[in-house]
C-alpha cells in the first residue's frame, strides 16, 4: 500500500482530492458505458413481451 504519512498536509489533502477525482470520474464514464450497453437491451426485452 502507498503511504502519505511522510507527505506534507497539502500534499496529502492533494492526493485525496485527486484520488477522490479519478473515482468519480471512472464512475461517471462506466455508467455511461453501462447505459449505452443495456438501454438497447431492455428496450429489446421489453418490446418482446408486448
Amino acid at each position: 500500500m502507498i503511504e502519505f504519512a511522510g507527505l506534507s498536509s497539502v500534499a496529502q489533502a492533494t492526493a485525496l482530492v485527486v484520488v477522490v477525482f479519478l473515482q468519480a470520474v471512472a464512475l461517471y464514464v462506466g455508467y455511461g458505458l453501462l447505459e449505452r450497453v443495456a438501454s438497447p437491451l431492455i428496450d429489446r426485452i421489453t418490446n418482446a413481451s408486448t
